[in-house]
């Protein structure tokens, strides 16, 4: 069995508009990792870049279920000794709004580089205003 190639001049690429206000931040992420792969056309190719852009708005009011705006938790790590900081849902949502649906896009979307080709195809707003007019987004209801 042949691997099949796509012609980055075959893909037509779309641009989609999805607002998170109310969503659920997983089922959001699932969705547009899937979205961002490419797994919804019939020219999907796993180890190839066949998948539309995504702009997300009003990702501050996104949700979590259950308690997880008090328990879930966030690590960084500055490489020193002892580096580690740890912040919860709520205070990194405050701090900085659009983090929580960006890691968790990113953390669906596959490791390596293309993985980092990927995630810069979303861009992630906290408010309900975009730069991304001249392209024309369609929107998509979750």
């Amino acid at each position: 069995m042949k691997t099949e190639f796509v012609k980055p001049a075959q893909v037509e690429r779309k641009w989609f508009l999805i607002d998170a206000q109310g969503k659920v931040l997983g089922r959001v992420a699932a969705r547009v990792s899937s979205i961002l792969r490419g797994k919804e056309k019939a020219i999907y190719a796993p180890h190839q870049e066949t998948g539309d852009f995504v702009v997300i708005v009003n990702a501050e009011k996104i949700v979590v279920t259950g308690r997880k705006a008090q328990q879930k938790e966030y690590h960084r790590h500055s490489g020193y000794v002892g580096g580690l900081k740890t912040y919860r849902f709520e205070k990194l949502i405050t701090r900085r709004p659009a983090a929580p649906l960006e890691l968790a896009i990113k953390g669906m979307l596959p490791k390596g580089p293309l993985g980092r080709k990927l995630f810069k195809n979303v861009k992630v707003y906290a408010g309900a205003e975009h730069p991304h007019g001249a392209q024309n987004p369609q929107a998509l209801e979750l």
